[in-house]
């Protein structure tokens, strides 16, 4: 895994690991279920393990990560009742970015944002699922951004955002992209035209929509996935 710890010399070596880790999940190449190996996470950022340790212990603490003992350290696997909760505080935290955002809002923000629908769209047209999530990302990063809410921004972009990426992540392979753009630009509609004082009830409203759709169809696919066991079991027999 290439990271970017290099790029950040003010970062002390367990503060790297740490940033080593999240960017590893923000690109999916740590997945739910698997292990995190101090000794490598060291080799890989170019220090000894205290500081690798230091870092997990963290995470551990944060819940991305957890420990069970006598077998290890974990990436987390969100339980159905995690995700609900991950569901409901992105979309408070958000509605109140996007009714600052709406109350400082500038033409040129404007058109920051309807900008970022024109990667949404290519990444749909190109059937590219990750530069889809990708641009996902950068939508709503944007929309954090043009807040100017300092200290929520960073609690969504220093502890939210490995959460949302799981989670988006587990669902990404159920989801056409069509339908997603189509979210997607619904979502922008409602940020930039909703009146003020309905914002940000209607972006809460919208997640818990989304919220709702996600939980339907992971439960529908759990049910796939038994009947298919089943099925399976039954032939062996």
């Amino acid at each position: 895994m290439t990271r970017t710890h290099g790029r950040i010399p003010s970062l002390n070596a367990s503060q790297k690991v740490e940033l080593h880790i999240k960017e590893a999940l923000y690109h999916g190449e740590l997945k739910p279920r698997e292990r995190i190996i101090e000794g490598e996470l060291a080799k890989q950022v170019g220090c000894s393990r205290a500081p690798a340790r230091e870092a997990v212990l963290r995470l551990v603490r944060e819940g991305l990560l957890e420990s069970v003992p006598r077998r290890g350290t974990f990436v987390r696997d969100f339980s159905p009742e995690a995700i609900e909760e991950i569901f409901h505080m992105r979309a408070k935290l958000e509605g109140l970015c996007v009714r600052y955002m709406r109350q400082r809002m500038t033409a040129k923000d404007q058109t920051s944002v309807r900008g970022c629908l024109q990667a949404l769209e290519e990444a749909c047209h190109r059937a590219d699922h990750e530069r889809f999530l990708e641009a996902d990302m950068k939508l709503h990063r944007t929309i954090w951004k043009l807040s100017r809410c300092k200290e929520v921004c960073r609690t969504l972009n220093s502890i939210m955002i490995p959460y949302i990426l799981m989670v988006a992540r587990s669902s990404a392979d159920k989801v056409p992209l069509a339908e997603a753009l189509a979210h997607h630009k619904e979502y922008v509609e409602a940020v930039l035209s909703t009146p003020i004082a309905r914002v940000e009830r209607e972006v809460e409203q919208y997640f818990m929509r989304v919220y709702a759709k996600f939980h339907a169809r992971n439960a529908s696919f759990q049910r796939v996935r038994g009947a298919a066991a089943w099925l399976l079991d039954a032939s062996v027999e």
